[in-house]
């Protein structure tokens, strides 16, 4: 609630209150989203090295609160904020710009929050997911429907975001709109604490950079050192040694090979840098692999970004008329990306789970790469629809004669609810499948890292985002052109900029066909026996 009540209406309050244009509006949300989703990697890697999940997780609540304080702040006390522009104020054409110091502490405390989120995005989940005790065969089944309600259940937070908090913003008030997340992040983390004697604690394991790094090292030194055939040969631990440590042990591939030579027993006498285990090996072989799968999932989540900028700048050209007295928020309709992703959910582990399951025989019913590759797809229809709306909006714009002066399109805002709905759909598949791919696809000491390469995709999405917004509308605006995105969206064309994502997500599909084909899942190797701890990698990888 705390993040999606600052993301689903910045755009507004930076054209709004700070004064700022189109393109620099977007930009600025898109450049702080992805900061929001790029910072998780250090997160993950503090909580794995240091100082473990848990208390990650506690101090960056700290920070989070801090910043939600100061953000309040910035937007409540008339120093912090320029004066109103507009119709019937004292500068009516908005040409008053925020001073640097208003900038400043606005955006510092934005910032403040991406090194909160930082620590408690990657570790939140981790943690609730860590309650299942994976050596236990019942409580693996069950860990299985995790994410789907992990999931469901935070979006109710962001519903409440993009619909209460959104219209208290657009018609109360900016102070109580941030006041109420503020609060309601304070009460959920001392909820949070109180649960502290019952969790499951798992200690640090060891920085997972310095794991991979010392592979990488010893196998560049190793160089002309030959591999063994028999991968028996190689250097590793008894199993009783993984069992008595609770970790899982992973036998020798053939992917990557020359990451092998790690393994090779040399004359060198054995340290941590002269000689790694075979699990720790494949352990960063596996990081390795997931990495083009991290790459073509960034273009989804640019795709996702245009759901806090230009799909709610769209909104404010259309009637949001409900009755003669109720005007709808532009950022409201994110509402609808919330419920049908819950119903999307519900749907989909109770109904299309199980019948799925008794043709493919896996346990999820269908591979993680598969649920992703339906997610890309509903991707290219969203963007299609869009530049089709779009397009029909400018038409009834250049009928009504209000392309000039950007005024009012006479057209229910509704029209940008199937861009919405299946933007929810699109989650269901593709966010949910890509956060519990990373997270289960990790080593057992990586599962914090792994959880936040789900999340760097976000914040490299937010980023692209914001490069080709910025190009597109300084190459469109060559040779003396409008371009397709100016300050008034009645005389751009967003359709064309809607079409060029088609395009994209076309080629990136494509992309992701190759990878996922040649992506092969983990095998561990558990004490208790191969039909319980090896049933869903092996399913997966036999499809």
């Amino acid at each position: 609630m705390a993040y999606y009540g600052i993301s689903s209406n910045l755009v507004l309050y930076l054209t709004k209150k700070l004064h700022q244009g189109t393109v620099a509006s977007s930009n600025n949300v898109t450049n702080w989203v992805g900061t929001i989703w790029m910072t998780p990697i250090v997160g993950a890697y503090v909580a794995d090295a240091h100082l473990g999940r848990y208390w990650t997780f506690v101090i960056a609540c700290i920070i989070y609160i801090s910043g939600m304080c100061l953000l309040t702040l910035s937007v409540s006390l008339p120093g912090l904020k320029p004066p109103a522009c507009g119709a019937n104020t004292s500068d009516p054409t908005c040409t008053q710009k925020a001073s640097s110091l208003q900038l400043g502490i606005f955006f510092l405390s934005l910032y403040i929050l991406t090194i909160g989120t930082g620590g408690t995005k990657p570790n939140i989940s981790t943690i609730g997911a860590d309650q299942f005790d994976v050596f236990d065969p019942k409580e693996r089944h069950q860990k299985l429907s995790f994410f789907n309600w992990w999931m469901f259940s935070i979006f109710f937070g962001t519903l409440f975001a993009n619909t209460v908090l959104v219209y208290i913003q657009d018609n109360v008030g900016w102070t109580l709109g941030y006041a109420i997340p503020t609060l309601g992040l304070m009460i959920s983390v001392a909820v949070f604490v109180t649960g502290t004697p019952f969790y499951r604690h798992k200690l640090p394991s060891g920085s997972p950079f310095t794991k991979m790094a010392r592979v990488l090292v010893v196998a560049f030194r190793n160089w002309r050192v030959p591999v063994p055939s028999d991968p028996k040969e190689l250097y590793e631990l008894d199993l009783a040694d993984y069992k008595k440590r609770k970790q899982f042990m992973m036998e020798s591939t053939p992917a990557i090979r020359f990451l092998n030579k790690a393994a090779v027993r040399t004359q060198s006498p054995a340290t941590p840098w002269t000689l790694c285990t075979v699990t720790e090996v494949e352990e960063t072989k596996t990081m390795l692999k997931m990495l083009p799968i991290l790459l073509v999932t960034i273009v989804p989540s640019t795709m996702v970004a245009q759901i806090n900028t230009l799909f709610v700048k769209q909104g404010t050209t259309l009637n949001r008329h409900i009755g003669p007295h109720f005007q709808i928020p532009p950022a409201s309709l994110q509402g609808f990306v919330t419920i049908s992703m819950l119903v999307s959910v519900v749907l989909y582990d109770r109904f299309f789970v199980p019948i799925t399951r008794k043709f493919t025989k896996n346990p999820r019913g269908i591979t993680l790469l598969q649920r992703m590759g339906i997610g890309l797809v509903i991707h290219i229809f969203i963007m299609a629809i869009a530049s089709g709306t779009e397009n029909h909006r400018l038409s009834v714009a250049r009928e009504h004669g209000v392309v000039e002066n950007g005024g009012k399109v006479p057209l229910t805002i509704f029209i940008l609810l199937p861009q919405f709905v299946l933007m929810g759909f699109a989650d269901a598949f593709l966010e949910v499948a890509k956060l519990e791919f990373f997270y289960d696809q990790a080593p057992e000491g990586m599962k914090s890292l792994g959880t936040s390469y789900a999340m760097t995709t976000l914040g490299v999405g937010n980023f692209l985002s914001s490069v080709l917004l910025s190009t597109v509308s300084d190459l469109t605006k060559r040779n003396g052109h409008r371009g397709w995105i100016s300050n008034n969206l009645n005389e751009s064309h967003l359709d064309y900029y809607y079409a060029f994502f088609v395009v994209l997500n076309c080629i990136n599909f494509v992309a992701f066909l190759i990878v996922s084909r040649l992506y092969v899942y983990k095998v561990e190797i558990t004490e208790f026996d191969n039909e319980s701890s090896q049933q869903i990698e092996l399913a997966e990888d036999r499809l």
